[in-house]
């Protein structure tokens, strides 16, 4: 994230994949109280990078959802148009849909409406690996399948299936699958409910080892 607009990525037209994004996202800041210029600068994107979003103009990846979801005080879920008609303690495997975003695939593995955010997310190789991430609240993630480099401030760590980590994440971090298969993972976030909660999604480190 060198920022997380990545504006030196081509445009796209809009998007077939998430047609609920674009007025969702416009709707979210709007309830929110955010004029375009605020909303971006909580996000870490550019008003003008914002406004494709909510146009259509631009595919958001997953870690720009992640930012907007936290700035506007929501859920990736709710960013998306999903809803849900009560919060059942159980999230059942044949109701998780996969989600394209950014390259990622996801798939929602806890209700919405809570605290912490679960998905199980496939990384796959050469994506998004130089994307850093900085902003309040912790995360934590479990390696389920290949194998993951995990950058936590100047140190680089190599997470193999079964491994996990647990950190705060305004420590700089950025992931990466080490395979070219990519890698799949359990991740879990803590959210911020205030809508003006401020995200910091900084420079990129130098190229990972």
């Amino acid at each position: 994230m060198s920022s997380p607009e990545a504006d030196n990525e081509p445009s796209t037209g809009p998007v077939a994949d998430l047609p609920a994004v674009a007025p969702q996202l416009r709707a979210l800041r709007r309830r929110a109280s955010l004029t375009l210029e605020a909303a971006a600068g909580a996000a870490g994107l550019s008003p003008a990078h914002l406004s494709r979003l909510e146009t259509g103009q631009r595919q958001p990846s997953l870690p720009m959802l992640l930012a907007l979801a936290r700035t506007y005080g929501t859920t990736v879920s709710e960013l998306l148009g999903e809803t849900v008609g009560e919060r059942d303690a159980i999230v059942r495997a044949a109701d998780m849909e996969p989600t394209a975003a950014g390259g990622w695939t996801y798939w929602q593995a806890g209700a919405s409406g809570r605290g912490m955010q679960a998905l199980r997310v496939h990384v796959p190789y050469g994506s998004q690996g130089d994307i850093v991430r900085v902003h309040p609240g912790e995360e934590w993630l479990h390696v389920l399948r290949g194998r993951l480099r995990l950058r936590l401030g100047d140190t680089t760590h190599r997470l193999a299936p079964g491994d996990s980590a647990h950190f705060d994440s305004l420590t700089p971090h950025r992931i990466a699958a080490q395979d070219p298969d990519g890698v799949e993972l359990l991740f879990v976030h803590t959210l911020l409910q205030s809508p003006t909660a401020t995200l910091c999604l900084g420079p990129t480190f130098g190229d990972m080892p």
